[in-house]
């Protein structure tokens, strides 16, 4: 639920920009013209189907001008749109202003769909064609199916970007590094096996890996290619007799040349994954058809292969247990740099010289004092005021506002440490709120403290448990579009599956080792906004002869609910008495690492709640 990117722009730099738009969508239809090309799709993702991507592949924002983590363009050689979720709505439509894109609404709304849309703009023989790097082997397929029922041509050959993109960025050449076994808990031999094992189970005896973080993961390899996620550019081929690291070699250093070819794997370029898997024989290899791109599938022309889902996936939600330790002491650390901040912003909002940007700035100058910190895990959002209501609001040096004793502040966000990424939203009065902000605020906790202290038998999906912590603002006909919780990583992505919960149907079932994010919210545009969000881990809870296998959730995230906001008349007993406990384990955790002065502003923040 994260946008890293800067949208608020100074006057001068927006007119720049529409400029730079609106020759850039001309530049585009030219080659459609050239080529004809009636309509063409550009997701905001790249050849390795990632939700974050290097500058690289920013293709969509080149376009379009958007720059959200998610969202879909759209162009015809009259129209073009643009298709995003209720998170970007507000962003969207700045960003879009005279672009040349209408924005259109993936949920919450009426707005026609992608493939309504080309329906409407489309007549029969037209051609809709696409980069197949860009599209998975199952959009790629529902996308061929849409064109012949509607009497269109579908190609997935379409590349125009080398020729218009003149200053398009190089892909990144950051060197990887090894995410040693202490931190990880577990070898890059064993991982293999089980991937392997995995794949046998399906009847194949291979596999290619596109899925950065997968690869990652399996490889116990690290990197900086895209911004907060500490992934490489690259592809895995992992097999019985043959393991290759598909990468740009400048990237691999001698050092972890040596530490990957101790456990057989091969460094080969990156662009020689084509020949290899062309002249690939002798084997069956199995693919992930929602991660492996169109294109990519297309090389494999002399083996059989099998769809099904990554057999990473879950290997890697499921954390051992020196992750889980790893991320508790992660969270000890964070929440220690968070008392630092949020007692650097009562300090200085007095001054009337503190703003948005000055928040990020001092979350990362306090975690950098651990030296296990590699970065944020996502560009923070401090949303003061009616920035709150931006659900993916990201201050810059031209849109921070100066925060002021008065109204709700915002702040979410995350850090990267070699044992554990971090993930947590607090909402906080700077002045004294209002009676609707404490009863907005107080709904929100309710929901969020239904889903972090469920009791669920074993075999439950995330999305049988997202109505918990939607139900209290639903009894007042109030919602939040976006997810109320994302699966999170082991200094990995902050946002991985296959876990959620969300309204949308998800087979995935929560299993014991599971780091998800509990993070209901509601948002009054030009006012305010709330989101109140920890990470939970899944974990075996109690046996029962009658019923069968339990599970909770243990909360991982150490810091203290804003009291000023709570309205104790709208807890029950329960729920008072569960935040009580929370702010205990908050103070038991955090004290030892606090100075007196420290220890007495959470002792202040954490005392007990009573009607």
């Amino acid at each position: 639920m994260k946008v890293f990117r800067k949208f608020a722009l100074s006057k001068t730099q927006t007119l720049k920009k529409m400029k730079d738009t609106a020759k850039n969508l001309e530049a585009l239809r030219g080659m459609m013209r050239k080529y004809k090309v009636d309509a063409t799709i550009i997701p905001g993702t790249d050849p390795h189907q990632s939700e974050y991507i290097s500058k690289h592949w920013k293709l969509r924002d080149w376009v379009s001008g958007f720059t959200g983590s998610n969202g879909t363009a759209v162009v015809t050689l009259e129209d073009a749109g643009l298709w995003t979720d209720s998170r970007y709505f507000l962003q969207a439509e700045m960003e879009l202003q005279d672009s040349g894109f209408t924005m259109y609404k993936e949920d919450g709304g009426n707005d026609p769909t992608v493939n309504e849309w080309l329906a409407r703009n489309m007549k029969e023989g037209d051609v809709l064609a696409v980069n197949g790097k860009l599209f998975s082997l199952v959009q790629a397929g529902r996308l061929e199916s849409f064109c012949g029922e509607n009497g269109f041509r579908f190609a997935a050959d379409f590349d125009p970007f080398p020729a218009i993109y003149a200053d398009r960025p190089q892909l990144p050449l950051g060197k990887i590094f090894i995410h040693e076994e202490k931190y990880s808990g577990e070898s890059t031999e064993s991982k293999i096996n089980r991937v392997l094992e995995s794949c046998r189970r399906h009847g194949a005896d291979a596999t290619l890996l596109s899925a950065l973080d997968e690869i990652a993961w399996t490889l116990n390899i690290r990197c900086d290619d895209v911004d907060f996620n500490p992934v490489a550019i690259s592809y895995a081929f992992i097999s019985d007799k043959e393991r290759i690291l598909f990468i740009d070699e400048r990237k691999v250093d001698n050092a972890e040349r040596s530490a990957l070819k101790e456990f057989g794997i091969k460094v080969a370029p990156y662009d020689s994954l084509v020949q290899f898997l062309e002249k690939a024989k002798g084997m069956t290899i199995l693919l992930d058809p929602n991660k492996t791109s169109d294109t990519v599938a297309r090389w494999i022309i002399n083996c059989p292969t099998i769809y099904a889902t990554s057999p990473v996936a879950l290997l890697k939600a499921a954390k051992n247990e020196i992750q889980i330790e790893g991320i508790r002491k992660a969270m000890e650390r964070d929440g220690v740099a968070l008392v630092k901040l949020y007692m650097w912003i009562d300090e200085n909002v007095p001054t009337g010289k503190a703003t948005e940007i000055d928040v990020a700035k001092k979350a990362i100058e306090f975690r950098s004092e651990s030296p296990l910190y590699r970065g944020e895990s996502f560009g923070l959002i401090a949303g003061y005021k009616e920035h709150g209501a931006i659900v993916h609001y990201e201050p810059t040096e031209e849109s921070a506002s100066t925060l002021a004793n008065d109204g709700l502040l915002l702040i979410d966000t995350g850090a990267q440490y070699l044992d554990g990424t971090t993930d947590i939203t607090r909402t906080i009065a700077l002045g004294t709120p209002t009676e609707e902000e404490r009863h907005d605020y107080t709904l929100v906790l309710k929901g969020h403290i239904a889903l972090g202290s469920a009791i669920y038998p074993t075999g439950t999906r995330g999305s049988q448990l997202d109505i918990l912590a939607r139900q209290f603002l639903w009894k007042e006909c109030k919602t939040y579009w976006h997810g109320t919780g994302h699966g999170v990583g082991h200094f990995l992505n902050v946002h991985e599956g296959p876990q959620n919960f969300r309204l949308n149907e998800n087979p995935t079932v929560l299993v014991p080792g599971m780091i998800t994010s509990d993070e209901p919210g509601v948002y009054r545009t030009g006012k305010y906004g709330i989101r109140i969000e920890n990470l939970v881990l899944s974990r075996n809870y109690k046996h029962t002869e009658e019923f069968g296998d339990f599970m909770n959730f243990e909360i991982l995230t150490l810091f203290p609910y804003d009291s000023k906001l709570i309205d104790l008349n709208m807890l029950s007993d329960e729920e008072i008495a569960w935040v009580n406990n929370y702010h205990d384990t908050v103070r038991e955790r955090l004290t030892p690492y606090l100075n007196d002065e420290q220890k007495a502003w959470l002792n202040d923040k954490t005392k007990k709640l009573t009607k």
